[in-house]
């Protein structure tokens, strides 16, 4: 990965704001660090060049952030929470930052449609590589920024992650299945319109919701939470393949977010592990059941392709939403070897 072109593109990036049109996230950060990080260092800035008219300026401060509990969730305040973590990470080294801030943000995993945990996951691998990288701290503190600002819990995630809480005892959760028949079992929505505030809202009001939430088998050591997230986004890349059709950009936020989960964990202390996998198959259950219909079609069929030339195709796509999916099943497909997690990234760019 060119580390010139990745910062450059950063800087460019950081002069704009976390959201745009009012409510619509940034995915420049995104995009540019899957990008670089295989190989097409080369179409960044045309990338970049093509993307950023469409974005808004940096949104400018109140007041600073005081009581940071009141401040949770208020995107009005989303220039307070960036200057107050660019300031945070510039006094601090920035896996202390990340590790108080986590455990408080993970309850709002939804926070603007899972994005703010995604752009953390893509600023965490970034400064895997260079931790004392001025862009990339910088980077890190907008991520982190954006999600405090949209805060949002998925309903019932608080259960679950107090469920967690009591470490590797599992705590008061009872769930004994493992991740694919706890997806199997999701119920859905009946209303599936609006957006996914709207639809999120609607899911307190399933009777099967809650139980559905706390069906999957917690993780009661570090070893069985990355396993279980390892499972989740596999997994949920095999199911865009029977529901993408439906909601082909809503659906890639299944896949993506477990897997910015789970690129942070080695930042991690090892006691946060545990409730990263609830949080986030939280986040993949809230998108399946508000998105996915009941029943799937059979997976489609796409020209077969190494991961090379996956990702070449989402580059030369270009859709941001297309790229960042075609990153993520390539994470699964090394973990798993499962050649069908390849056809995902393709399907995507037929349907987007």
């Amino acid at each position: 990965m060119s580390d010139d072109i990745l910062d450059e593109a950063y800087e460019r990036l950081h002069r704009t704001g976390p959201e745009y049109q009012g409510w619509l996230s940034n995915h420049g950060p995104m995009a540019v660090e899957a990008l670089a990080r295989h190989g097409h260092e080369r179409q960044v800035h045309r990338w970049l060049d093509s993307y950023l008219g469409r974005l808004d300026e940096l949104p400018r401060g109140l007041h600073p952030i005081d009581d940071w509990r009141a401040a949770l969730g208020d995107a009005k305040r989303a220039g307070d929470w960036l200057a107050y973590f660019d300031r945070q990470l510039r006094e601090r080294p920035w896996r202390d930052v990340l590790g108080t801030w986590w455990p408080r943000l993970l309850p709002g995993i939804a926070a603007g449609a899972t994005h703010g945990v995604i752009r953390v996951g893509h600023a965490v691998r970034a400064l895997d590589s260079d931790d004392v990288n001025q862009q990339r701290r910088t980077e890190l503190g907008q991520a982190l920024g954006y999600w405090a600002a949209r805060w949002q819990p998925v309903p019932g995630v608080d259960r679950l992650l107090d469920g967690t809480s009591a470490g590797e005892s599992g705590g008061r959760s009872a769930g004994d299945l493992d991740v694919d028949a706890a997806l199997a079992g999701l119920p859905r929505i009946d209303e599936q319109t609006g957006g996914i505030r709207d639809r999120l809202g609607r899911l307190p009001g399933v009777p099967r919701w809650e139980p559905a939430l706390a069906a999957l088998r917690p993780a009661r050591t570090p070893a069985e939470a990355e396993r279980g997230l390892t499972a989740l986004v596999h997994r949920a890349g095999l199911d865009y393949l029977r529901f993408g059709h439906v909601e082909p950009v809503m659906l890639v936020h299944a896949v993506t977010a477990p897997t910015a989960v789970l690129r942070t964990l080695p930042a991690l202390d090892q006691a946060l592990w545990a409730p990263s996998l609830a949080a986030a198959w939280a986040a993949t259950a809230a998108v399946t059941s508000v998105y996915a219909p009941a029943d799937g079609l059979a997976p489609p069929t796409v020209t077969a392709a190494t991961p090379a030339e996956v990702f070449a195709r989402a580059a030369r796509h270009g859709d941001a939403h297309v790229v960042k999916l075609a990153d993520a099943v390539l994470d699964a497909h090394a973990a798993s070897g499962d050649d069908r997690l390849l056809t995902a990234a393709g399907y995507a760019g037929q349907l987007i």
